[in-house]
């Protein structure tokens, strides 16, 4: 043996009793004890109300969020209902500006006589005659026409005008 006098002695005793002191101290440690249990369900059960209360609070803001997004939607819809009914009632209008005797009326005339009138009409009664009239009628009155005049009043005619 290398060490006689250390085994002989109390200090051997003391340095056993202390290692063995340290593996049951490191065996405490890594078993939970009973007073930490209590200390962690006292504190969950301490936290839990503000933790409901602060989900809650979430949830809340989040329905507000949602509430004000829904009203937003709401709004335009309501305008766009106001925009189609606007423009029925203008197409309404533009449908009835031409009588069908003023229909009938143009319907024999030739297509370059009907071409040089309807140029000098408004554009309301203009789109709202070639609209009744029937398509092939229309379509050589057109074409007798100013360009960019008859553009405008197909343009009419088709409903993506906003005047």
């Amino acid at each position: 043996m290398r060490f006689p006098h250390i085994r002989k002695s109390g200090f051997f005793a003391a340095a056993l009793w202390l290692v063995a002191g340290m593996a049951s101290g490191a065996q405490d440690s890594a078993k939970p004890k009973a007073s930490n249990e209590s200390e962690i369900a006292r504190y969950c059960s301490n936290i839990a109300p503000s933790a409901a209360e602060a989900r809650l609070t979430y949830q809340l803001a989040k329905l507000s969020e949602i509430d004000t997004r829904v009203k937003e939607a709401l709004a335009a819809l309501d305008k766009r209902e106001q925009e189609t009914q606007e423009w029925v009632l203008k197409r309404d209008a533009l449908t009835k500006a031409a009588s069908e005797d003023l229909v009938a009326i143009y319907t024999k005339m030739s297509a370059e006589a009907a071409a040089a009138q309807i140029d000098d009409m408004g554009d309301v009664v203009a789109a709202s005659l070639l609209a009744k009239l029937k398509p092939q009628a229309a379509a050589a009155i057109l074409n007798e026409m100013d360009p960019e005049k008859a553009s405008h009043l197909t343009t009419m005619i088709s409903g993506a005008d906003k005047s």
